[in-house]
């Protein structure tokens, strides 16, 4: 867990910090020959960094100091501060913190901002805590999960947190931000967490998806000060011109950075009112892709200035997030958290250094991963000993053979446009069309046991057969199913109780991938690397039954997702994204024509 006021320099290191800027004591590292990332000003400057400890204490001209107990030599590169990804949820990396730190730091991520709240729904407090401790180098800190369950009107959910636990951890120590909230929820109860986070100075991560003009105001007034939805120039103006940090967003649902940067001119304005997230990005593409060094290959790939490439990655979120006391520049008393670059473009450090010791060497980590798995955090799927037989089943009014259901289609990502299919009737019962890909989707209570089942219908996923299950329906992290019939359906959800949570997928009554995830039903206990295999396999595994998602497991888990339009779908019922209520699945009135799609305004 790192709190903010343990990596400032104690009394002791603030006198040998000064000591040694002095000259009057050996410095402990130095990093010599460099151009090094100016702290204030957008240069690079011909220095050696100065290391006193855990901390730098100076940057001197090349060669100033003639001696130090160690020496790197960084001559032809360049020295940079570590990465700052400014909103991740770790849950859907599928690694435990400790894991991600051995997958992403020899890559140059140093630090993460973290929303827990897959965690916090399944175990509650503890849950969050688990998220940002780990022994391993790499530094989180917290978003604090506003709300668990999110809401509670629409979903069963799992853990409960109260209120006053979500306001006493604002002023927490390891507390960045408030975490992400509903855009659409102007209760009483959140407008006192908004005035709880702006009393304790915390900024307040936004999900604007798809919000503009009033929607987007009435939310950002509430002192929301960023966002990571922004998928447009257009709306990344209309934010930042109300004063939002824009946190592009290159996840494993979709990567922002090619269309935000193709047009340089246009966004030109905004430029140094971005920084970089992953959000929900698996560890196969973190593996293949890269972390915070992916977004700023694409930035500068796009022609953005390397050093502002790099700055946006380094100074402007910490700056941002008011941790550049602390770290994310290189300047005097700031903890030596930096890396050597030889080549700007290609962003694949030598050495990564974190308070002052070497922690990654040419893409590998250099440290082991310690951490310990609690008990608790296994054993976390609560299902009935036996799904009832009927637990899929659409019934269609007496006598007909055909009906109107209200569906989803997923476009850009974890976007749902609502639209209208005719499905027809089996022995009274609505089926799956996969020729026109319509598929049935539930989402089931995995918490409690009750089998409470949300049905649903889906365009975009393409399975011709089988069936696709994950534990990680989001926010509540129930099971999530999508398939071609009932029986695939309810092989995929027994397979995943059998292995205690995870990403199943079968075809033609066996399971063909399958990736256990023990740690909640959402992480992985394996190191990393077979982590991102188990994926690659399933991922293939469920595009030879005609999935046509690249990554089918973690879209799979945002279908539900209730507060980005048009609609979710929770263990309860299908909900309205707009109004955040329930609404029907079976339509009134005669089949009409295929496919009708819903207008309910533009859409990225």
């Amino acid at each position: 867990m790192t709190e903010l006021s343990s990596l400032v320099p104690t009394p002791e290191e603030l006198v040998r910090v000064r000591a040694v800027a002095s000259g009057n004591e050996t410095p402990d590292l130095i990093i010599r020959g460099g151009l090094v990332q100016s702290p204030g000003t957008e240069e690079w400057l011909e220095r050696d960094v100065v290391i006193s400890g855990r901390h730098i204490a100076t940057l001197t001209p090349w060669g100033h100091m003639p001696d130090a107990r160690r020496e790197i030599d960084a001559s032809g590169s360049y020295v940079v501060p570590g990465f700052i990804d400014a909103h991740l949820h770790i849950e859907y990396t599928n690694l435990t913190p400790g894991e991600l730190a051995r997958l992403s730091v020899p890559r140059g991520t140093t630090t993460v901002l973290v929303d827990p709240n897959g965690a916090a729904n399944v175990w509650g407090a503890d849950g969050m805590d688990f998220m940002v401790s780990t022994r391993t180098p790499l530094h989180i800190f917290q978003q604090v999960s506003p709300t668990t369950p999110g809401a509670p009107h629409l979903e069963l959910g799992g853990a409960v947190i109260p209120e006053e636990t979500v306001r006493a951890r604002l002023w927490d120590d390891v507390t960045a931000t408030l975490g992400e909230t509903n855009p659409f929820d102007y209760s009483e109860r959140s407008t006192g967490r908004f005035r709880e986070a702006l009393a304790a100075r915390r900024r307040m991560t936004g999900h604007t998806a798809a919000q503009t003009h009033e929607s987007l105001w009435g939310y950002l007034a509430a002192g929301i000060s960023d966002d990571h939805n922004a998928s447009t120039v257009d709306e990344v103006l209309e934010r930042t011109r109300l004063g939002a940090m824009i946190t592009i967003m290159a996840s494993s649902l979709t990567d922002n950075t090619p269309r935000l940067f193709a047009d340089l001119e246009a966004i030109d304005p905004a430029l140094r009112s971005l920084c970089f997230c992953a959000d929900d990005k698996h560890a196969l593409d973190l593996s293949t892709e890269g972390h915070i060094d992916h977004h700023i290959r694409q930035a500068i790939s796009f022609g953005v200035d390397p050093q502002l490439a790099y700055r946006m990655a380094t100074t402007q979120p910490a700056q941002y997030y008011r941790l550049d006391q602390v770290l994310g520049i290189l300047a005097p008393s700031r903890l030596a958290d930096l890396q050597i670059i030889p080549d700007l473009a290609e962003v694949r450090p030598s050495h990564v250094i974190i308070a002052g010791e070497v922690q990654g060497e040419d893409g590998a980590p250099v440290f082991a991963n310690t951490d310990e798995l609690p008990a608790w955090t296994l054993d976390t799927v609560h299902l009935p000993a036996e799904l009832p037989m009927d637990i899929f089943a659409v019934t269609a009014p007496e006598g007909a053979q055909h009906v109107r259901v209200r569906a989803m289609e997923m476009y850009n990502g974890y976007f749902k446009r609502e639209f209208e299919a005719n499905l027809d009737v089996v022995d009274g019962q609505v089926r799956s069309d996969t020729d026109t890909d319509v598929l049935k989707i539930a989402v089931i209570d995995r918490h409690h046991g009750t089998a409470e089942t949300g049905i649903g219908f889906v365009r975009g996923f393409g399975l011709t057969r089988g069936a696709v299950a994950i534990t990680m329906n989001c926010p509540n992290m129930n099971v999530a199913v999508v398939g071609a019939d009932d029986a695939s359906m309810r092989l995929a959800v027994e397979e995943l109780a059998r292995m205690g949570g995870g990403f199943v997928t079968v075809a033609d009554g066996e399971v063909v991938g399958r990736v256990p995830l023990p740690v909640g039903g959402m992480m992985s206990a394996a190191p990393w690397q077979e982590t991102a295999d188990a994926l690659a396999a399933g991922h293939a595994a469920t595009a030879a039954l005609g999935c046509r998602i690249p990554s089918p497991y973690i879209i799979l888990s945002f279908v539900g997702l209730y507060v980005v339009p048009d609609l979710g779908l929770t263990e309860r019922g299908l909900i309205d994204a707009a109004t955040q209520s329930f609404v029907d699945v079976l339509l009134p009135g005669p089949a009409g024509a295929c496919g009708h799609t819903h207008d309910h305004g533009e859409h990225p």
